[in-house]
């Protein structure tokens, strides 16, 4: 169900951080109606229309202020969103054991198709408190959006590769999908990284009337997955949202061997570590041979949360041996390598 995935799935990819195990719906959860106020609408840019949705349902053993939200799926048409949701629905007649619900599900541009009212779930649900699945609704009412105008979010990392020492900074652009041109207004946007990503994040920043905004980031915030840029009026998700993997970055390669010299034949660590990378990737020690060809004499990996690695180093003849430490490109990281250093074996 992709409803279900989308709300118990945190932040990827082509980037998600993962899905929640499998839950079931309480007992006793049942819908027994769904009606919409209107079937179709049409909407422009970076409005909403309102459309009133009420539900029936049972909803055993909930607190007598026990809100709930509708979902509905895409099921025709081609748009940004797949799914919609509602805003809170408030019980207006009845119990939470045998009552009826209401509230408004904001419609934006950016969803464009019909959807079908597939599922409904309380708000505790919805915001990860608890990990029941939504109860079913069979024969949902279906709504046609007629959405133009829809916003066009796209992001450049500026100044890259950059360093991993040195801030980064991502350009955000927000233009009309239709037209292709700036909506001629500064647009007010959400900014935020990682798991903060889901709801849209609490920096709120105006784009110029180009549909430009420029942030940066600080240096260590290298290794977050995720960057986005969100438009708020929708509720409880924002109308529209664009996505930055990570920033490509050089990082930086340190290489240390535990001796500078030794007989011919002897196992030597080298140690040192990957300021920037990503857990688990490559290392390679290499040796020089004749007066520019760097060959692979050893690997490993990069090791979680110290980003250490140690390799083996064995001096094949006496007299200076160069080496260097080689990081290939990985994920976000451009390659790298450490300065080189000699063992002399003896």
């Amino acid at each position: 169900m992709k409803a279900v995935r989308a709300v118990l799935t945190v932040s990827l990819v082509g980037a998600v951080l993962g899905v929640a195990p499998a839950a079931h719906a309480e007992p006793g959860d049942v819908v027994t109606g769904v009606r919409l106020s209107r079937t179709s609408v049409a909407v422009s840019s970076l409005n909403t229309v309102p459309v009133t949705v009420e539900v029936d349902a049972k909803f055993p053993g909930e607190s007598p202020d026990q809100t709930l939200h509708a979902i509905l799926e895409r099921v025709g048409g081609t748009g940004q969103l797949d799914d919609l949701y509602s805003a809170k629905l408030t019980r207006y007649e009845g119990t939470t054991d045998n009552g009826k619900w209401r509230g408004v599900l904001k419609v934006p541009s950016t969803a464009n198709g019909t959807f079908q009212v597939r599922y409904v779930m309380t708000t505790g649900d919805l915001y990860f408190e608890t990990g029941d699945e939504p109860a079913d609704v069979v024969n949902g009412p279906k709504l046609t959006v007629t959405g133009t105008n829809q916003p066009r979010i796209t992001v450049k990392q500026l100044n890259a590769p950059s360093p991993v020492s040195k801030p980064y900074t991502f350009r955000w652009s927000v233009i009309n999908d239709q037209t292709g041109k700036p909506y001629g207004s500064r647009i007010k946007v959400t900014l935020d990284q990682d798991t903060g990503c889901k709801f849209g994040g609490p920096t709120t920043i105006l784009t110029d009337t180009a549909g430009y905004v420029t942030m940066t980031y600080a240096a260590e915030r290298t290794s977050v997955p995720l960057t986005c840029l969100t438009i708020p009026g929708g509720d409880p998700f924002p109308i529209a949202k664009g996505w930055a993997n990570s920033p490509r970055r050089i990082p930086t390669v340190s290489a240390k061997p535990a001796r500078t010299s030794a007989p011919v034949g002897t196992k030597v660590a080298v140690n040192g570590n990957v300021t920037g990378s990503s857990n688990r990737c490559p290392v390679h020690l290499q040796r020089l041979y004749g007066a520019s060809q760097w060959r692979t004499v050893n690997s490993g990996q990069v090791r979680d949360v110290s980003y250490r690695y140690t390799l083996t180093a064995q001096p094949a003849y006496k007299g200076n041996i160069p080496y260097r430490v080689y990081f290939p490109a990985c994920y976000s990281m451009t390659a790298a390598t450490s300065k080189s250093f000699t063992i002399r074996g003896t």
